[in-house]
């Protein structure tokens, strides 16, 4: 049998238990080592301890001090950002430690999986930005390898129930990650990005509306191009897919539209309207937003440990 490399998982929330599910469930090349939190009489420690999987309730310190904290490759950060701060301090002084970052601390570089995986497929800890910006950065991309892209802003609507204390305690610093790595990962000169909670009953899933103004270039082009880039996001995320067709609207040099930080500015705009459910391995369908920031961490470390066996997927 092939060896699988060991993965511990900070925090026993939503995200860190739907994370432990799926890599229990789906793991080619990872095992589940080590379940972290700091709330004894959470729900994912418990669940955790029922599958077997190693638990603590001490936070990074009970980590370190697990009797097989020696044989963890890889450790998912899904705390808090100020947390990850604290949890990297400590994790940087081990070698040979693989750390994906799910808060929006980012410390390490930004990485989405279908954009610049390549690019930084042995750095010692990647940041997976945000689920706005998991779901919504490949279309500005997508768009970005057409046509210059002079401004891009998302607009991302998630289920309120699906917005736990983790999301609601870092609004700011989910709006200014995501601005940053649209700029930085998407391939805009400028970025912005505004979250909505949905308090609709029933809940509504994941909801993204994506907005680009770019120098002018072939429609069929981009199209094509924002075609090819869902299907590379549905390899690991498959309720990730188009709302409607992409929409267009030509803005003359005659009457440009004013843009903060960029002035008067003319060309492309396209719209991108996307949904994307939840696999529903832990949460609901509705949760797409907390689902592919678990699928795209967890690609993100199958493909690193994949490359560290020599193998490619």
């Amino acid at each position: 049998m092939t060896k699988k490399f060991k993965a511990a998982i900070i925090g026993s929330g939503n995200i860190g238990t739907d994370l432990m599910i799926k890599i229990l469930r789906t793991g080619k090349h990872l095992e589940m080592g080590a379940f972290v939190g700091i709330d004894p009489e959470s729900d994912g420690l418990a669940r955790a301890q029922r599958m077997g999987v190693p638990i603590t309730h001490e936070g990074i310190d009970g980590l370190l001090n697990m009797e097989n904290w020696g044989e963890i490759d890889f450790i998912f950060d899904a705390t808090s950002a100020k947390a990850h701060l604290v949890n990297y301090e400590k994790i940087s002084k081990f070698p040979n430690k693989r750390v994906i970052d799910l808060t929006p601390a980012a410390i390490g570089p930004f990485l989405v999986p279908p954009v610049n995986f390549a690019d930084l497929h042995d750095v010692p800890n990647v940041n997976m930005v945000t689920c706005g910006g998991q779901a919504t950065i490949p279309m500005i991309a997508a768009v970005s390898r057409v046509a210059k892209v002079h401004y891009g802003e998302i607009v991302a609507s998630i289920a309120s129930k699906s917005a736990g204390p983790g999301t609601r305690a870092n609004i700011d610093e989910f709006t200014e990650t995501t601005a940053h790595a649209i700029e930085k990962v998407g391939g805009a000169t400028k970025g912005k990005a505004i979250i909505v909670l949905n308090p609709a009953e029933p809940p509504l899933v994941m909801r993204d509306t994506v907005f680009t103004l770019s120098d002018m270039a072939s429609q069929e082009d981009i199209i094509k191009s924002i075609h090819e880039m869902v299907a590379e996001v549905q390899k690991y995320v498959p309720g990730y897919q188009l709302h409607q067709e992409v929409q267009f609207e030509v803005i003359p040099k005659e009457n440009p539209v004013f843009v903060e930080g960029l002035g008067h500015v003319h060309g492309l705009k396209t719209m991108v309207l996307l949904q994307v459910r939840g696999a529903g391995h832990y949460l609901p369908e509705y949760a797409g937003n907390l689902d592919i920031m678990t699928s795209a961490a967890l690609a993100t470390a199958e493909r690193m440990a994949a490359n560290m066996k020599g193998e490619t997927i």
